[in-house]
């Protein structure tokens, strides 16, 4: 990354690649039905969702594509980075108990605005991809963080 006045922490370069990886759980269902208020069958009622295409108890979208926040906010472009668009297809079912890695790779770092454009996917362990598509970010200074980890 070089540094440049556009850019808080650095452009980052066209091809830099950042990835996170998380344990999805049943409690997961439950936290973000707090946040949103989906409470879709499929999400708690086993003989409703065995008997959909998903055969089993899923996860909410929102749960499978939360760790691109993270990931964007934390490792690429970095903190102060929040989204601006997606367009996100989700591939296949995340369950409780699967193991999610979110990816980012930069596709663009505009010079006249911190703002990137990312290739965005989530993929279980067992490689099956749950999200693919893009997002468009802007990365702001943030002149109080302290830089801990939060990870």
């Amino acid at each position: 990354m070089t540094t440049t006045s556009t850019w808080p922490l650095g452009k980052p370069a066209v091809g830099a690649t950042a990835e996170m990886s998380r344990a999805v759980f049943e409690n997961d269902i439950d936290l973000f039905t707090l946040i949103s208020g989906d409470r879709n069958p499929l999400h708690y009622d086993a003989r409703a969702a065995e008997s959909s295409r998903f055969g089993r108890i899923v996860v909410q979208g929102g749960v499978t594509s939360a760790i691109l926040n993270a990931v964007v906010a934390e490792r690429l472009p970095g903190p102060g980075t929040v989204f601006l668009s997606v367009s996100w297809n989700f591939t296949a079912p995340v369950r409780p108990g699967d193991t999610i890695t979110g990816r980012v790779e930069v596709t663009e770092a505009r010079d006249d605005k911190p703002i990137t454009t990312l290739n965005c996917s989530v993929t279980r362990a067992d490689g099956t991809v749950a999200l693919e598509g893009t997002a468009a970010c802007w990365t702001m200074p943030m002149p109080d963080w302290e830089g801990t980890d939060h990870a």
